[in-house]
C-alpha cells in the first residue's frame, strides 16, 4: 500500500466540541435556523412546489437585506458621507447577485410541474410581496395601487407607506449630487417623491459632466456602482420573465394580473434611466 493510499483509509480524528447544549443552541439562538426551517409547508404531493416555496423564501430574506443596505446608504448620502453610501450599495451588490442566482431551483419547471401545484396557492402572487414593493419603492418605483393593496394588514401597510413617502434611493443621490456642486435642477430636488421617477434631460445632463470629467473621479465610480444595481435589478425582472414564460406562458396571473405582459412591461422600465441615456452622449 502507497502512501497516498494509507492516508486515506486512516481514521479521522474528530476534534469538534461535543458538549451538549441546554435548550437550543447557540448557532440555532442567533440564527432561527429551526424558525426558517419549520416554515415551509407544501400543499400538495407535488415534488417542485417544496423547491418553489422554499425559493421564494430565499428571496424574500434577499429582498430585505437589499431594503436594509438601500436604507442605510439613503441615511449616508444625507450626511454627505459617499464612503459609508459606497459601502452599503457594494454589499446591496452582492445581495443582488445572489438574488438572481436564487432562481435557479425553479427556472426550468415545465407547464406540467408547475400545474401540479399551482392551484393549491390560490390568488397569492409575487406582486403581492411587501418587502418588494419597498424595494422598488427605493427605486423610485412609486404606485399608490400597489400601497392600497396592502391596506388589509395595517402594520405591513404603515410601514410601506413610510417608504413611499419618503425619498427614493436615487432622489438621494441626486440631492447628494447637487450639494457637491452639480446643478441638479430644483424641480428635480423638490419633485413629488410619491409619484414614480422619470427621466429628466438636466440630470441627463449632469451625469453627462461626471462621464465626461477625469476617469478616477468618486462621481463617475458612484455612476457605475448605480449602473451595476440597475442591471443586476434589471436581469433579475427579465430572468422572471423567463421562468414564468416557461412555466405557465401567457396565462393570466394568479392574482388576476395580465401575468407574463404585465411582467414584460415591468421589465422594460430602466432603472436610474439617466445613467443609461448619457451613455450614447459620451
Amino acid at each position: 500500500m502507497n502512501d497516498s493510499t494509507s492516508v486515506l483509509t486512516e481514521p479521522v480524528t474528530d476534534d469538534l466540541p461535543t458538549q451538549p447544549f441546554t435548550g437550543a443552541s447557540p448557532y440555532d439562538t442567533y440564527v432561527q435556523a429551526s424558525v426558517l426551517n419549520s416554515l415551509q409547508h407544501p400543499l400538495t404531493e407535488a415534488p417542485d412546489e417544496m423547491a418553489f416555496l422554499v425559493t421564494t423564501q430565499v428571496m424574500e430574506l434577499w429582498f430585505t437585506l437589499v431594503v436594509h443596505e438601500w436604507r442605510t446608504a439613503r441615511v449616508a448620502f444625507t450626511k454627505d458621507d459617499l464612503r459609508a453610501a459606497t459601502d452599503a450599495l457594494v454589499r446591496s451588490r452582492r445581495a443582488l447577485t445572489a438574488l438572481n442566482g436564487a432562481w435557479a431551483p425553479i427556472a426550468a419547471l415545465t407547464p406540467a410541474q408547475f400545474n401540479g401545484f399551482r392551484a393549491a396557492f390560490g390568488r397569492a402572487s409575487g406582486f403581492q410581496s411587501a418587502m418588494y414593493r419597498h424595494l422598488e419603492f427605493l427605486l423610485g418605483e412609486k404606485s399608490a395601487g400597489m400601497l392600497r393593496a396592502h391596506r388589509g394588514d395595517p402594520a405591513v401597510h404603515e410601514a410601506l407607506a413610510d417608504t413611499y413617502r419618503e425619498p427614493s434611493l436615487y432622489d438621494e443621490v441626486l440631492a447628494f449630487l447637487h450639494r457637491q456642486g452639480l446643478p441638479v435642477p430644483r424641480s428635480v430636488r423638490e419633485r413629488d417623491v410619491t409619484r414614480p421617477y422619470t427621466s429628466d434631460p438636466a440630470v441627463v445632463d449632469v451625469w453627462r459632466r461626471v462621464y465626461a470629467g477625469p476617469q478616477a473621479h468618486p462621481h463617475l465610480a458612484l455612476g457605475e456602482l448605480l449602473t451595476d444595481i440597475a442591471e443586476l435589478v434589471t436581469r433579475w425582472r427579465f430572468e422572471h420573465v423567463l421562468v414564468v414564460r416557461r412555466a405557465m406562458g401567457a396565462k393570466p396571473g394568479s392574482a388576476g394580473s395580465a401575468g407574463l405582459a404585465w411582467l414584460e412591461r415591468r421589465a422594460a422600465r430602466p432603472v436610474f434611466p439617466e445613467l443609461w441615456e448619457v451613455r450614447g452622449d459620451v
